[in-house]
């Protein structure tokens, strides 16, 4: 009987060298790398278009906003993926494993534009991976389907309030920068099927009990 050879599991320095050469992106996590699916033109619309209104806002101020191609490590998980949008507050800090300084572990607000294949890992078990990384203070999540923001601050006692924002005319509070993320601009040049509503409503907050 064939005896079936052990497969290779990668390290973290044996990802970031192959990540380095590679032509596309890719996670990585428990020895294993994850192709990751490439975004389509509204995808990229939404997340330059909060990248634009992030260094809009944060210009003068210690905290940066980063395009998608910076690489985030959750060392507590082992975790090492690309947020669509990453605000860091202070020097950045990078993971010993990567010499090269492309990897950070200290974002304050990470940002994701959601999708079908994606929306249940950015909510469920990728949040989970963020929620271990101590700096991080807020997570928002944007929907591609109509004008609506998801905010979720993390709280003294380590749950998260979740506060979802919806309406063009309405405007997602970002506490941990100081700003708001006005939708109008988020969803600029976006064309919604007619049948999705986009009067403004009052934000509302729950509690996720989350932690």
């Amino acid at each position: 009987m064939a005896v079936p050879l052990p497969v290779h599991a990668l390290s973290p320095a044996e990802y970031l060298l192959i990540e380095r050469e590679a032509d596309y992106k890719s996670e990585y996590l428990g020895g294993e790398m994850f192709a990751m699916a490439g975004a389509t033109a509204l995808h990229n619309l939404i997340s330059a278009n909060v990248l634009c209104e992030l260094c809009i806002g944060l210009k003068g101020k210690v905290c940066a906003p980063y395009a998608g191609d910076l690489r985030i490590h959750t060392p507590s998980t082992g975790l090492y993926t690309y947020p669509d949008v990453s605000v860091i507050c202070g020097p950045p800090e990078f993971t010993p494993a990567d010499d090269r300084l492309e990897t950070v572990t200290n974002p304050t607000l990470l940002v994701e534009v959601l999708s079908d294949s994606t929306e249940a890992y950015d909510r469920g078990m990728k949040f989970e991976h963020y929620r271990s990384l101590p700096s991080l203070a807020e997570y928002v999540l944007i929907s591609q389907k109509s004008a609506l923001v998801e905010v979720f601050l993390r709280q003294p006692d380590g749950t998260w309030r979740l506060t979802p924002v919806n309406g063009l005319g309405a405007s997602a509070p970002l506490a941990s920068l100081g700003l708001e993320l006005r939708l109008a601009e988020v969803y600029d040049r976006v064309e919604f099927p007619a049948s999705v509503p986009l009067r403004s409503s009052t934000p509302a907050t729950g509690g996720t009990g989350e932690k």
